[in-house]
Protein backbone atom coordinates (compact mmCIF):
# COMPACT_ATOMS: atom_id res chain seq x y z
CA UNK A 1 0.00 0.00 0.00
CA UNK A 2 1.28 3.41 -0.95
CA UNK A 3 -0.23 6.81 -0.35
CA UNK A 4 1.14 9.91 -1.98
CA UNK A 5 0.26 13.49 -1.15
CA UNK A 6 1.14 15.96 -3.90
CA UNK A 7 0.42 19.48 -5.05
CA UNK A 8 2.30 21.42 -2.42
CA UNK A 9 4.40 24.45 -3.15
CA UNK A 10 4.62 28.17 -2.62
CA UNK A 11 1.33 30.07 -2.62
CA UNK A 12 0.58 33.68 -1.82
CA UNK A 13 -1.83 34.60 0.95
CA UNK A 14 -5.30 34.81 -0.55
CA UNK A 15 -4.42 32.49 -3.41
CA UNK A 16 -5.46 28.87 -3.85
CA UNK A 17 -3.86 25.46 -3.98
CA UNK A 18 -5.18 21.94 -4.39
CA UNK A 19 -3.52 18.98 -2.75
CA UNK A 20 -4.09 15.46 -4.02
CA UNK A 21 -3.90 12.17 -2.16
CA UNK A 22 -3.54 9.20 -4.47
CA UNK A 23 -3.16 5.54 -3.56
CA UNK A 24 -1.83 2.33 -5.02
CA UNK A 25 -2.75 -1.07 -3.66
CA UNK A 26 -5.73 0.42 -1.89
CA UNK A 27 -9.16 1.66 -3.02
CA UNK A 28 -9.69 4.93 -1.23
CA UNK A 29 -13.49 4.90 -1.41
CA UNK A 30 -13.56 2.12 1.18
CA UNK A 31 -11.52 4.16 3.65
CA UNK A 32 -11.91 7.31 5.63
CA UNK A 33 -9.19 9.69 4.45
CA UNK A 34 -7.69 12.47 6.47
CA UNK A 35 -5.48 15.45 5.76
CA UNK A 36 -3.05 16.37 8.49
CA UNK A 37 -0.30 18.91 8.85
CA UNK A 38 2.74 19.56 10.95
CA UNK A 39 4.11 23.06 11.19
CA UNK A 40 7.61 23.73 12.54
CA UNK A 41 7.63 23.44 16.31
CA UNK A 42 4.01 22.32 16.48
CA UNK A 43 2.16 19.07 16.99
CA UNK A 44 0.61 17.17 14.10
CA UNK A 45 -2.91 18.45 13.52
CA UNK A 46 -5.95 17.01 11.80
CA UNK A 47 -7.02 19.50 9.13
CA UNK A 48 -9.89 17.80 7.34
CA UNK A 49 -11.23 14.27 7.14
CA UNK A 50 -13.84 12.54 5.00
CA UNK A 51 -15.63 9.33 5.85
CA UNK A 52 -15.59 6.35 3.49
CA UNK A 53 -18.00 6.35 0.56
CA UNK A 54 -20.27 3.63 1.96
CA UNK A 55 -21.06 5.70 5.02
CA UNK A 56 -22.76 9.09 5.16
CA UNK A 57 -19.85 10.79 3.41
CA UNK A 58 -19.53 13.23 6.28
CA UNK A 59 -16.58 15.58 6.51
CA UNK A 60 -14.78 17.29 9.33
CA UNK A 61 -12.86 20.54 9.05
CA UNK A 62 -10.80 22.04 11.85
CA UNK A 63 -12.06 25.44 12.94
CA UNK A 64 -8.93 27.31 11.83
CA UNK A 65 -9.54 26.46 8.16
CA UNK A 66 -13.33 26.28 8.13
CA UNK A 67 -14.78 28.18 5.19
CA UNK A 68 -11.41 28.11 3.39
CA UNK A 69 -10.43 24.45 2.94
CA UNK A 70 -12.63 21.72 1.44
CA UNK A 71 -12.04 17.97 1.26
CA UNK A 72 -13.55 15.92 -1.55
CA UNK A 73 -13.24 12.59 -3.34
CA UNK A 74 -13.00 11.44 -6.94
CA UNK A 75 -13.57 7.70 -6.69
CA UNK A 76 -12.93 7.14 -10.40
CA UNK A 77 -9.46 8.61 -10.00
CA UNK A 78 -8.94 6.96 -6.59
CA UNK A 79 -7.97 10.35 -5.26
CA UNK A 80 -8.94 12.61 -2.39
CA UNK A 81 -8.37 16.35 -2.63
CA UNK A 82 -7.85 19.20 -0.23
CA UNK A 83 -8.82 22.48 -1.85
CA UNK A 84 -7.09 25.32 -0.05
CA UNK A 85 -8.61 28.72 -0.72
CA UNK A 86 -7.45 31.95 0.87
CA UNK A 87 -4.51 30.31 2.62
CA UNK A 88 -2.76 32.24 5.36
CA UNK A 89 0.89 32.21 6.49
CA UNK A 90 -0.23 30.18 9.52
CA UNK A 91 -1.21 27.36 7.14
CA UNK A 92 2.44 26.80 6.23
CA UNK A 93 3.26 23.18 7.07
CA UNK A 94 4.00 19.76 5.69
CA UNK A 95 0.68 18.21 4.73
CA UNK A 96 0.06 14.46 4.89
CA UNK A 97 -2.80 12.22 3.90
CA UNK A 98 -3.69 9.05 5.74
CA UNK A 99 -6.39 6.38 5.75
CA UNK A 100 -8.30 4.28 8.22
CA UNK A 101 -11.13 1.72 8.25
CA UNK A 102 -12.14 2.84 11.75
CA UNK A 103 -15.29 4.93 11.83
CA UNK A 104 -15.79 7.93 14.04
CA UNK A 105 -16.14 11.68 14.11
CA UNK A 106 -13.48 14.31 14.17
CA UNK A 107 -10.03 13.88 12.72
CA UNK A 108 -7.70 12.41 15.34
CA UNK A 109 -4.33 11.34 13.87
CA UNK A 110 -4.14 8.33 16.19
CA UNK A 111 -7.07 6.70 14.40
CA UNK A 112 -5.24 6.63 11.05
CA UNK A 113 -2.86 3.81 10.20
CA UNK A 114 -1.66 4.22 6.60
CA UNK A 115 0.36 7.39 6.04
CA UNK A 116 2.06 8.74 2.98
CA UNK A 117 5.03 11.09 2.74
CA UNK A 118 4.07 14.71 3.10
CA UNK A 119 4.05 17.64 0.74
CA UNK A 120 5.29 21.06 1.83
CA UNK A 121 2.93 24.03 1.58
CA UNK A 122 4.45 27.46 2.09
CA UNK A 123 2.14 30.45 2.27
CA UNK A 124 4.11 33.61 1.77
CA UNK A 125 4.15 36.78 -0.27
Amino acid sequence: VQLQASGGGLVQPGGSLRLSCSASGLTLKYYAVGWFRRAPGKEREGVSCISHSDSDGSTYVVDSVKGRFTVSRDNEKNTVYLQMNNPKPGDTAVYYCATTRIAGGGCPPIRYDYWGPGTLVTVSS
